[in-house]
């Protein structure tokens, strides 16, 4: 008899055998079911009555097909030859119902007392683990999806952003949609000023680049009605989706022949014509095409172009009220640089550079004139700020100056301590830098310079046989400061000579200072050139020296005199010259001559 111990151990047993959460087989010597626990029923929806007794190889294990396959390629039934553990995965066993059921099984030798006397096999419905291996696999294609579409965003974002002109922006912006969101690109906007003239400014095609630039240029007119995508994209201001049904259609303008060359010529089985727009206006239509049969734009990819298009639209806009503002601006201060007068054979000659963005242009200045008593002003200066209010400010300023120099015949030190004091308590115009100078002499020389320099780059005198020296004397604090007054600061008067057949050249900022060169290598950059120049035509001068220098970013006001030969006199008289001409930009130019200084001398204390 068994022990009450042994009993409760074989009962235990069987209540771990019956309570597995997979389902357990034990077979014979010769592949036959001897037990089975609930969860094995339960998998394949098979009594255990209906088991017992049957071949497991026989009864269950099948082919793709359902059918039976060779005892020699079962798994399960070599461990009963080999005496190994062995496992598989992605089988079939046969339902109750006729079903197949994929599972994942591990099958065992059953040794008891040192002999083999069948075996166990452990299996689970694989049905469960690679339904959530694909819902993994689909979650983490969805994300992948996800973060490229975020990524395609991000650089199309980083392309709208950048200081491009449109064309080079749109151009960039239908590169980055293909081929993520579809096989081509196009871009097509409204020509400037008009309202129903179109362009195509890009078009985008990696399998065929050729035929893509081919497609762009003007297009016919937007005309009164049609049922062209473009023109129902542009009007609603909403996305079209096209199929292959709508792009079977004839067309029925010029407009809408010209966007179906485009499906023609490079293919297409489905496209998405989206706006590019703001609250204010439409400025175009982006078309994005796939060319496999059979292909679809989900919502999820209408609603990114949408945004990318309506962002475009944004950037557009910003870029149009830019260049309105530049025009405003340049055409303002283009006003208020006046002709330059002419003076007992003194050569002035002037140039203003606008900056290359809208957001730049503001402040610069220069001007020259005669003064009452008959002595020649030269003035250069800026105006804290760059936009159209500080154009504005810099007209007020300049317009100060002049009304004050002229109403009294006083040092540059005295007229920069009114202006100071005019711009502080009747203007609203903020910090400003100038640089005030007499051209004071006899009749035909020679000449003396005397001059205050308000926070301004300095003054660069450059004789005739290539010296150089920056005038640093007569430096006083910005105007605009009125403070700086209580403080005992001022704008002490300078002197220096101007000696024969030298050149005189006041400048602003933007010409020795830009975000990559600090001003210290600016000015030494300047020197070299002008010393390199100094037998230059002063025309020739001024062109050659922007070309070498090149600046670019800020807006650049200069001025120069050139002084007459020794012996060259003649009576004063006042003449308008030429306006000055921005020359074309180019190379940087050749090293400078040797560097002298000359002599320069204050004649008054500051304060």
């Amino acid at each position: 008899m068994r022990s009450a111990e042994g009993l409760l151990e074989i009962g235990f047993m069987r209540t771990v055998f019956d309570s597995l959460g997979a389902g357990v087989f034990v077979t014979d010597l010769t592949g036959r079911l001897t037990a089975c626990n609930p969860r094995a029923q339960q998998l394949l929806g098979r009594p255990q009555k209906a088991m017992l007794g049957h071949d497991l190889h026989d009864l269950l294990h099948r082919g793709p097909d359902g059918d039976t396959l060779p005892r020699s390629g079962c798994g399960m039934l070599a461990v009963l030859d080999s005496g190994r553990p062995a496992e598989g995965s992605e089988e079939l066993f046969l339902r109750g119902d006729g079903s197949l059921v994929p599972i994942i099984w591990a099958a065992t030798p059953l040794r008891h007392e040192g002999r083999m006397e069948g075996s166990v096999v452990v299996f689970h419905d694989f049905s469960l683990h690679r339904d959530a291996a694909e819902q993994t696999a689909a979650h983490l294609a969805a994300l992948e999806g996800l973060t490229a579409r975020l990524t395609m965003v991000a650089e199309v974002s980083t392309v709208l952003i950048s200081a491009l002109e449109t064309p080079e922006m749109l151009d960039r912006l239908a590169g980055l949609l293909v081929p993520d969101m579809g096989d081509w690109a196009a871009i097509d906007v409204r020509t400037a000023g008009q309202t129903n003239e179109m362009r195509r400014v890009a078009v985008r095609a990696p399998h065929d680049p050729r035929t893509a630039e081919a497609l762009r240029g003007p297009l016919p007119p937007v005309p009164e009605s049609t049922r062209s995508a473009v023109v129902q994209a542009l009007r609603s201001a909403e996305p079209v989706a096209l199929d292959a049904d709508d792009l079977a259609e004839a067309p029925d303008s010029p407009l809408a022949s010209a966007h179906r060359e485009l499906f023609d010529r490079l293919g297409g089985s489905c496209a998405v014509v989206v706006p590019l727009y703001t609250r204010r206006q439409v400025f175009g239509a982006l078309t994005v095409a796939r060319v496999e049969p059979g292909s679809s734009y989900s919502e999820a990819e209408l609603f990114v172009l949408a945004d990318i298009a309506r962002r475009a639209g944004l950037v557009m806009e910003a870029g149009e009220l830019f260049e309105q503002q530049r025009h405003v601006a340049e055409t303002m201060q283009r006003q208020l640089l006046t002709p330059l007068p002419q003076v007992d054979h003194l050569e002035l000659a002037a140039r203003y550079l606008p900056a290359e963005s809208a957001a730049e242009i503001g402040g610069d200045w220069y001007d020259s004139f005669l003064l009452s008593d008959g002595v020649l002003t030269m003035v250069i200066g800026d105006v804290v700020g760059h936009d159209l209010k500080a154009a504005a400010h810099m007209a007020e300023v300049r317009n100060m100056l002049r009304a004050l120099a002229w109403d009294r015949t006083e040092p540059p030190s005295l007229i920069m301590r009114r202006l100071d004091e005019a711009m502080t308590h009747t203007s609203d115009a903020p910090m400003a830098t100038c640089v005030f100078a007499r051209i004071e002499g006899p009749e035909g020389g020679p000449w003396k310079l005397h001059w205050v320099n308000a926070g301004h780059p300095p003054p660069l005198l450059i004789t005739a046989d290539g010296h150089t020296h920056f005038l640093e004397a007569g430096h006083g604090p910005l105007l605009g400061l009125s403070s700086a007054l209580h403080m005992g600061l001022g704008w002490p008067d300078a002197e220096a000579d101007l000696p024969p057949r030298s050149t005189l050249l006041l400048y602003t900022d933007g010409l020795v200072e830009s975000r990559t060169r600090d001003i210290e290598a600016g000015l030494d950059t300047l020197r070299r050139h002008a010393a390199a120049l100094a037998r230059r035509d002063i025309e020739d001068f001024l062109d050659e020296l922007l070309r070498r220098i090149d600046p670019s970013g800020d807006d650049v006001a200069l001025l120069a005199l050139r002084t007459p030969a020794a012996g060259v006199g003649a009576g004063t008289g006042e003449a308008p010259a030429q306006h000055a001409h921005s020359p074309a930009a180019a190379n940087r130019g050749a090293p400078g001559s040797r560097i002298e200084d000359t002599p320069v001398r204050d004649t008054s204390e500051p304060g």
